[in-house]
């Protein structure tokens, strides 16, 4: 009678073994994208519902405003909390991004298309858009300006694909 196991069967019970270790590997990996993808979905989502609350409500609370923050939302933390009332901060920032001035980044232009915006996000920002009409036609929507709409594009790493949010008042 033999005792112990053949090379065989230790060659082949260590490769099933590292076939199981790198399926548990891609899963968790995968799993771990999904669910910073989540979470960007629910950044720009939180973002527009308090920006909807500002267009309704304004800084304060004490009468419709009808109008979004200019391109200075992203400028700096006070405005950020000003416009964006009760909202966490950490709450709307991307997933490996510093912070929330690091996330929300100004677009430059007034082109409305995932392809037009500039600058094109990335999985770590998100570009606000406000646009203001200028009797012509949208215009992107800087300090001083009546901002009517706005967009917030926003990067997806399962298919690096680029979506947006739409203002409701449009």
């Amino acid at each position: 009678m033999r005792k112990g196991f053949t090379l065989v069967e230790i060659v082949v019970t260590v490769t099933i073994i590292g076939i199981l270790l790198i399926l548990a590997f891609v899963n968790l990996t995968s799993s771990q994208v999904n669910a910073r993808d989540s979470e960007r979905k629910s950044d720009v989502e939180t973002a527009a519902v308090h920006l909807e609350t500002y267009y309704a409500s304004g800084f304060d609370e004490t009468a419709a405003n009808g109008s979004y923050p200019s391109t200075a939302l992203t400028t700096d933390v006070a405005s950020m909390k000003s416009a964006l009332r009760d909202v966490d901060l950490d709450s709307i920032t991307a997933p490996g991004a510093g912070g929330p001035l690091d996330t929300f980044i100004s677009a430059t232009n007034a082109i409305e298309t995932v392809g037009g915006v500039t600058p094109s996000p990335t999985v770590s920002e998100y570009v606000y858009q406000p646009l203001a009409w200028n009797g012509s036609g949208w215009v992107l929507c800087e300090e001083g300006l009546e901002c009517r709409r706005f967009n917030i594009f926003y990067r997806l790493e399962t298919d690096d694909a680029v979506y947006k949010v739409s203002s409701r008042t449009q």
